[in-house]
Order: structure tokens, then C-alpha cells, then sequence
């Protein structure tokens, strides 16, 4: 089954932790000159209009990509962030918002290389007409990436960047997505991989981050972010988390700087926390 539709919650909290924390591992990488090969397992639609029917019948950028254009003062990487967002919004006014793909791609040198998968066929086309158009370093699959990042793996120039934010609408995607690092860590140990998953009140959930970090990759970071408390009836996301194997050994700092104004910025409640560890030789 494949029902889920990112252009419904694209910009929300859980946008706003992943990209900012994107956004730096991008500018740490392309600070050499040695080629990049970036992956997105799951890529969505590429890019979204804020005012669509999907977008406005949650609202849920409101509370995330919103919130953090209307604060004055922020740390360096929200404040990348938020450049970047702007990028794509003419005049200032917030209607577009960059998906991961756009982020990536912005990026992108002439010997780095952009592989998009996305199995929805629907928001395969709308992929497909924002990076399908004859650029050669870009090479997009209407695939399960967690099975097509195996070819990948190791890329020519020993350097990568892999992201991986399934929906996870169902209980097998999470280990799935475990198997799919162990595999990645023994193909190519010293890539940099990120994975985004959501905090919910499910056993999953709850069991995720501990179980890649289990499989000991050579340095990892693991921060997350909670909004409100949890729902009562046990359903809804009330925050995300990110783990990262081999991360920039600047990113805790920056990190540390961040968190708490993100808990500021976009808590709903005083419930509203945030967590960092890591572990950088």
C-alpha cells in the first residue's frame, strides 16, 4: 500500500529538524573537492506549494517552517535553513517549500551525482518534472530505495551522503530500515548516513533509534525533537529523531546551540523537549 502523501505535512517540525540537520551535513561535505554521490531513499514529490488542498488541510507548516520565519534572531543553523527555504520563495512571502530532493540538488557540484527514489507513482511525476529534465548528474528510479541503495554502495569516489525518512505506515519499514544500515555499514563503513524517523507511541518507535545505533558505526549522533506530549488515545507524532553515522565533528556543537531554540521556536505545549547524544573519536 502506498497512500502516503508528504505534500500534507511538508514544512512541519519534523521538516524543520531534518533539513536544518540536512543542511549542515551538506555544507560540511562539499567543503572538499573530492565528488559526492547524495541518495534520497524516499524522496517524495521534490517540491510543495504551501497554499495546495494538501498543505492547507493540516496546516502543519504553520507550526514548523512558519514559526521559524517569524523569529528575528536565530543560530547559524537555522538561519541556513531559513536562506535556503527563502530561496525558493520570490518577494519573501512563504508559498513553496524545498523537500529534500530540492535541498540535495542545491547543492549539487559538476562530478557530484543525486540518485531520487520514490515508489508513489504519483509524486514520482511530480519528481520527475522538477529533476527530470536532462540534468546528467541526477539519475531518479521509481524504486524502493532501501533495495536500490545496495548498488550504490561503495560510490566511485568513496564519498556519500545517504538519507533515509521512510512514512512508515507500516511496522515492517522499521526493520527494514535497520537491515538496510547494517548492509550499508558493511558495504561502505565510512559514509555518512542519516535516518529521520517519527516519535510515536508505538513500540517501533520507541525502539528504532537504539537499534541502529546497536549496529556500531564507526561515529554516530542521535538528536530528536518532541513538540507536545503525547496524544492520550496513543496516536499522532508529537516529535522526530535523527541519527546520523559518521556526522561532522562540529555538528554537536551546533546542535547543542540549536535544540533549545527549536523547543522554543516550535513547542506546542510545555511538554515540549529535545535530546542529544554522540559519540565522535
Amino acid at each position: 500500500m502506498l497512500s502516503y502523501r508528504h505534500a500534507f505535512h511538508a514544512g512541519n517540525h519534523a521538516d524543520v529538524l531534518k533539513h536544518c540537520v540536512l543542511l549542515a551535513l551538506l555544507d560540511h561535505l562539499v567543503r572538499k573537492d573530492k565528488p559526492l554521490t547524495l541518495v534520497d531513499t524516499h524522496a517524495g514529490a521534490g517540491r510543495y506549494a504551501l497554499d495546495s488542498v494538501h498543505a492547507d488541510k493540516t496546516g502543519e507548516w504553520r507550526n514548523g517552517v512558519a514559526r521559524i520565519f517569524a523569529r528575528e534572531a536565530l543560530p547559524p543553523l537555522l538561519e541556513r535553513y531559513r536562506r535556503a527555504v527563502l530561496a525558493f520563495n520570490r518577494g519573501g512571502d512563504l508559498r513553496f517549500y524545498p523537500g529534500s530532493p530540492a535541498l540535495l540538488h542545491g547543492v549539487l557540484r559538476a562530478d557530484d551525482r543525486l540518485r531520487l527514489f520514490e515508489r508513489h507513482p504519483t509524486d514520482f511525476g511530480f519528481l520527475e518534472k522538477a529533476f527530470g529534465g536532462g540534468d546528467r548528474r541526477v539519475v531518479l528510479a521509481c524504486e524502493d530505495g532501501l533495495r536500490g541503495l545496495r548498488a550504490l554502495l561503495p560510490p566511485p569516489s568513496r564519498r556519500a551522503l545517504v538519507m533515509i525518512d521512510p512514512a512508515y505506515e507500516r511496522r515492517e519499514e522499521y526493520p527494514a530500515v535497520v537491515d538496510a544500515l547494517r548492509d550499508g555499514l558493511r558495504r561502505f563503513a565510512g559514509g555518512c548516513y542519516m535516518v529521520w524517523y517519527p516519535r510515536l507511541q508505538k513500540p517501533e518507535s520507541k525502539l528504532i533509534a537504539g537499534q541502529l545505533l546497536a549496529l556500531a558505526p564507526p561515529s554516530w549522533l542521535h538528536v530528536w525533537l518532541d513538540v507536545a506530549r503525547p496524544a492520550h488515545d496513543g496516536f499522532g507524532m508529537h516529535g522526530s529523531g535523527l541519527v546520523v553515522f559518521n556526522p561532522p565533528w562540529t555538528l554537536p556543537k551546533d546542535l547543542a546551540e540549536t535544540m533549545p531554540v527549536l523547543v522554543d521556536c516550535l513547542g506546542q505545549d510545555g511538554h515540549a523537549r529535545h535530546g542529544l547524544e554522540c559519540h565522535i573519536p
